[in-house]
């Protein structure tokens, strides 16, 4: 059983989600163009991802005005209440500028520092997913209403489908492929579909064995290392130590450990 407050910041945190996710489906614009960058020339931000994040931070604080928030596209504030909200307005804004479906509102609810709350929206799968802290993963969809997720039984390493994503720095990006490389033998097959909520979400869903990426903030993994860790999935970064922008894992027990193993012994953390 879940508290009242938990209860109160799932709620806020769906809408949110919902409403984001119907303005980055319904009001894309069709000459959609890159308003600046990040970290490179091609780590793009669009006029959606700000107005997206903007719809979430004033919806969140008209209910609650004592939260912090941090966010991707630039909202960060302390607050008073002991709450603080990690949002990704747009997961896979790449994807997004092009067209492609893979892209997400995460929406992670922190209190006293630790995730109580995830809401992903995936509006192109017709898909949200949200945890409780200590009451499970569950996804909604128009197609069959609310369902628990649980994770896949562990396979052998060699039989686990695995994903992964790129940093938009070249030099960080040609290591992230070489270590893949060493992997793919290793593995089924490596996917990469470009958003890291969703890609969570996916490991909780049993749709993955595993996932790992390397240069990852908090909003990226917020909402849905707590999803996929409520699904009974593990999740980290190198041996004994959390996930960080030096790494992040998840995986169904039994694979998780060997993926983390392999990753250490490759440098998957480090140019």
């Amino acid at each position: 059983m879940t508290d009242a407050l938990h209860t109160d910041l799932l709620k806020l945190a769906r809408e949110a989600a919902a409403r984001a996710g119907e303005l980055l489906r319904d009001g894309r614009p069709a000459d959609l163009a890159v308003a600046r960058t990040k970290s490179s020339p091609i780590d793009v931000v669009t006029e959606m991802d700000i107005a997206a994040e903007k719809l979430i931070t004033d919806l969140i604080a008209g209910h609650r005005p004592d939260d912090g928030f941090l966010g991707e596209e630039g909202a960060s504030t302390q607050g008073t209440s002991g709450v603080r909200w990690v949002i990704d307005p747009l997961d896979g804004t790449v994807n997004y500028l092009y067209g492609l479906p893979t892209w997400a509102v995460s929406i992670a609810a922190e209190q006293d520092g630790e995730t109580v709350v995830g809401v992903v929206a995936a509006p192109m799968r017709g898909e949200t997913y949200h945890a409780v802290r200590g009451g499970g993963a569950w996804a909604t969809g128009a197609w069959e209403g609310e369902r628990e997720l649980r994770c896949r039984p562990a396979p052998p390493l060699d039989q686990a489908l695995v994903s992964t994503g790129f940093n938009y720095v070249t030099d960080v990006r040609t290591h992230q492929a070489e270590v893949a490389a060493r992997l793919i033998p290793l593995l089924r097959d490596i996917r990469r579909g470009g958003s890291a909520a969703i890609d969570l979400c996916d490991v909780a869903c049993g749709r993955l064995d595993g996932y790992y990426e390397r240069g990852l903030n908090a909003w990226d993994w917020g909402a849905g290392d707590l999803i996929a860790r409520e699904a009974g999935a593990r999740t980290g970064g190198r041996p004994g130590e959390p996930l960080s922008r030096d790494l992040t894992i998840a995986g169904t027990p039994g694979v998780f450990e060997p993926l983390q193993r392999l990753l250490e012994d490759f440098g998957a953390w480090h140019d």
